[in-house]
């Protein structure tokens, strides 16, 4: 049975991460990057972050809004979206410092053409 829980923990931490890769590509066009700090099936709940360029950007608490609007809507399994910047957009997110996020496999050799509605 635990094998089967960790094949589903990885399959919807797999739709996570396409989920913003669709969505929200323009986070690592504009030299931000995302990743998924803590996933709870159980729970329902995931926590993501979002840095580089997203780090500042006056934009970047509408990308969260929607990120938290439409995750909820997408994937069925997911009832509660935390999601921060690192910069005080989100506080309850807790503790985040030396991590590195990014969006497996891809590195992030983009240029920054300025900022555009995330959604």
């Amino acid at each position: 049975m635990s094998t089967d829980s960790a094949a589903s923990d990885s399959d919807l931490q797999d739709r996570v991460v396409n989920f913003l890769r669709r969505n929200f590509p323009q986070i690592q066009m504009h030299g931000g990057n995302a990743a998924i700090q803590r996933l709870d099936a159980e729970t329902g709940e995931v926590e993501i972050q979002l840095g580089g360029a997203c780090s500042g950007c006056g934009i970047s608490p509408m990308t969260i809004q929607a990120i938290k609007s439409r995750m909820v809507k997408e994937i069925p399994e997911i009832n509660e979206v935390h999601a921060n910047t690192g910069q005080g957009a989100e506080p309850d997110m807790g503790e985040t410092e030396g991590m590195s996020p990014s969006f497996p496999g891809e590195g992030g050799d983009d240029s920054d053409e300025g900022p555009q509605a995330p959604f």
